[in-house]
């Protein structure tokens, strides 16, 4: 994928891209192993509630990936087995992602904040036969083990130990740090995503490697051409989520550039120490997030150095004072960004390139071909309302953003597309004359109808 910062409009960024998807890709040589080489290149910084902070190169999450990837390949784990990661921000979060990846077997990352129903669902109907945990998860997975009777292994990170639980530190230790990749197929699954966290029984993304690359184009363009120099990454966003993954942990990897990750709940106060502390230029900020951060530090410029160079935020109403906050005192714009986990970061803005219209979610980025479509996939004209969809195929290529499928559900796949090949994200929406989408909130029975 290469995006032209030289483009002179939207219409020649669209225009002229292409994925250039290759045969074979892997999410985690990709992100790291191509990068370890460079033994000084720093990957992670750290810091958790307490204080307590590391940092990592790329060389230091390589040489613990292998470690873990041994680890796992004696507890049984072949390619396309599933390994469950019940963890928070934190390093081993991001080298377990690494080292699933580079076996060709499939992470399935879940949410702390999941009820045990929840997460006994999620873990059952995936299938997982390890999972990962730490102090904080331990307690819950341990209550549902004996519903679960694949799960064989447990690995604990720093407090999580007790009966049946391999202490990740002591197995670790005593693996190889030398460990040859898996040669994947692009289109081999990598990730099995369960969205809505209200529903505890959804269906899970099944995601491919190079799903990775599809959401590339949005988030360069939403972070004005990412990278730049000194460009260094931060978002309190839950890694388990599509929002972490594809908008926050991997794409900025991929471009070899250092994150920061921070464990703990969200602060206003402390979020905005961490951008000064750490020299935090890029982010993503839910909206709840910057309305905090504006009732709670209004003036952020009398007590913190801040030096953002880009801030995306979720699509969706957001209040002209907050816009004018965030301009003002954060001295940054906001781009937002829309998708779903099937299609994750499809449309939205560029600060730097296509300017936000008032109300509208954005464009779509390029190599993404959205429109607004009805109940039979027939393209809806520009004003009439029908539900946004993604289609399959863009300038003559197919669009590796979308999912392969929902999980071991064959009839919910079928059910996602309509027409030639347009999925369909669930929610109604209009286009404008000049290609901007406006959303009118979810589909449900309006649209089934």
């Amino acid at each position: 994928m290469h995006i032209d910062n030289q483009a002179g409009t939207y219409e020649d960024l669209c225009r002229n891209f292409r994925w250039h998807v290759p045969e074979h890709f892997n999410i985690g040589v990709d992100v790291c192993g191509r990068w370890a080489g460079e033994r000084s290149r720093f990957a992670l910084y750290y810091e958790d509630e307490s204080g307590f902070a590391s940092a990592h190169t790329f060389w230091d999450i390589q040489r613990a990936a292998n470690r873990l990837s041994n680890v796992l390949a004696a507890l049984g784990t072949l390619p396309g087995d599933r390994v469950a990661i019940l963890l928070p921000q934190c390093p081993e979060a991001a080298i377990a992602h690494v080292a699933i990846y580079q076996m060709g077997a499939l992470s399935v990352p879940l949410s702390l904040c999941f009820g045990s129903s929840a997460l006994a669902y999620r873990l059952a109907h995936s299938g997982a036969h390890v999972a990962i945990v730490d102090a904080a998860s331990l307690p819950k997975l341990l209550s549902l083990r004996d519903r679960l009777s694949k799960l064989r292994h447990v690995i604990g990170v720093g407090g999580a130990a007790g009966k049946g639980v391999k202490v990740w530190a002591e197995v670790l230790e005593h693996a190889s740090p030398r460990y040859t990749p898996v040669l994947t197929a692009a289109e081999a699954p990598a990730m099995i995503l369960y969205g809505d966290a209200a529903s505890e029984e959804p269906a899970g993304a099944l995601m491919a490697h190079r799903t990775l690359l599809g959401n590339l184009s949005g988030y360069v363009c939403t972070h004005d051409f990412f990278p730049q120099p000194h460009d260094l990454f931060w978002s309190p966003v839950d890694w388990a989520s599509s929002a972490g993954l594809w908008g926050a942990l991997l794409p900025t990897w991929h471009f070899g550039e250092p994150l920061l990750a921070y464990n703990g709940p969200f602060d206003a106060a402390k979020a905005l120490a961490l951008i000064e502390k750490y020299g935090v230029r890029n982010t993503f900020l839910a909206p709840t997030a910057l309305q905090a951060m504006m009732m709670e530090v209004p003036e952020p410029a009398t007590t913190h150095d801040l030096d953002l160079r880009t801030l995306t935020s979720a699509s969706g109403p957001r209040a002209d004072a907050l816009v004018r906050w965030v301009r003002e005192k954060l001295n940054v714009g906001i781009s937002e960004t829309f998708g779903r986990i099937e299609m994750n970061a499809v449309v939205g803005h560029s600060a730097g390139r296509w300017p936000a219209k008032p109300g509208a979610i954005g464009r779509p980025f390029p190599g993404h071909r959205v429109a607004v479509v009805d109940h039979q996939g027939t393209v809806l004209p520009p004003g009439e309302v029908g539900q946004v969809a993604v289609h399959r195929r863009c300038n003559g290529e197919d669009d590796p953003v979308m999912m392969l499928g929902y999980w071991r559900n064959p009839a919910a796949t079928a059910a996602k597309f309509v027409g030639d090949g347009w999925g369909l994200t669930g929610d109604l929406g209009r286009m404008d004359d000049d290609g901007y989408l406006w959303c009118e909130g979810p589909a449900g029975d309006v649209f089934n109808m």
